[in-house]
């Protein structure tokens, strides 16, 4: 499977958001990226429907939406309805974890389940042949631009054997800290999607930034 880049909406310019989802429009990227915060599961508020509401208007590019809130299964159906194509939600905030992925599969999209860093990816063995998608926390979540958790390798590497063990098709997804010094070494540990932030809207050159972090990916 070819790599995927996924710009992390969170760190473009609110100012000028229709600016930099056009950005992405006609990047390398392959999916947008958006973080929906509570304040409540993580230590910050990021945005809600009305913003992803006008992100989906512009986007041309599939919506990877990540659910860092509690008692997500609440808002399936809207996320839904908004147009998201990917649903994650955070193993830590699901008491319910395999009846919140059917919930999502039924509302006809993708399952997508985060880790945080200090979660065991063994404990996802149960559940792992009906997730599309693992979002491996490489950073403490709720703030963009924090520094990379090297642990993450070793976890990448045993989720893939995890995966491969269950013959399953989930697909690995690193966020935070993600840049071009590390994306070739998280793609050899067996990740497929990587989420890219600071990295790509605090750079000079955007566009070139993303068709840089594809090519280092996929090389």
């Amino acid at each position: 499977m070819t790599k995927l880049i996924a710009p992390s909406i969170l760190a473009a310019d609110f100012g000028n958001l229709q600016r930099d989802i056009e950005m992405v429009n006609k990047s390398a990227a392959d999916w947008f990226h958006l973080d929906i915060m509570d304040g409540v599961f993580v230590p910050n508020i990021s945005y809600g429907m009305p913003v992803m509401e006008t992100i989906k208007k512009h986007a041309e590019k599939p919506l990877d939406v990540h659910l860092m809130i509690v008692q997500p299964e609440r808002y399936i159906d809207t996320f839904a309805d908004l147009g998201a194509d990917i649903l994650t939600v955070h193993y830590e905030a699901c008491t319910h974890l395999h009846r919140t992925l059917q919930a999502i599969k039924q509302a006809g999209m993708k399952t997508g389940v985060a880790l945080n860093p200090h979660t065991n990816v063994l404990l996802l063995e149960d559940v792992i042949k009906d997730i599309d998608v693992v979002l491996m926390m490489s950073v403490n979540p709720g703030f963009g631009g924090q520094k990379f958790i090297e642990n993450t390798y070793k976890k990448i590497i045993q989720l893939k054997e995890l995966i491969i063990d269950n013959e399953a098709t989930t697909k690995i997804e690193v966020d935070g800290g993600v840049n071009n010094k590390n994306i070739q070494k998280l793609a050899d540990a067996g990740a497929d999607i990587f989420v890219a932030g600071s990295h790509v809207f605090k750079s000079e050159n955007p566009l070139q930034t993303i068709e840089e972090l594809n090519e280092l990916a996929n090389s």
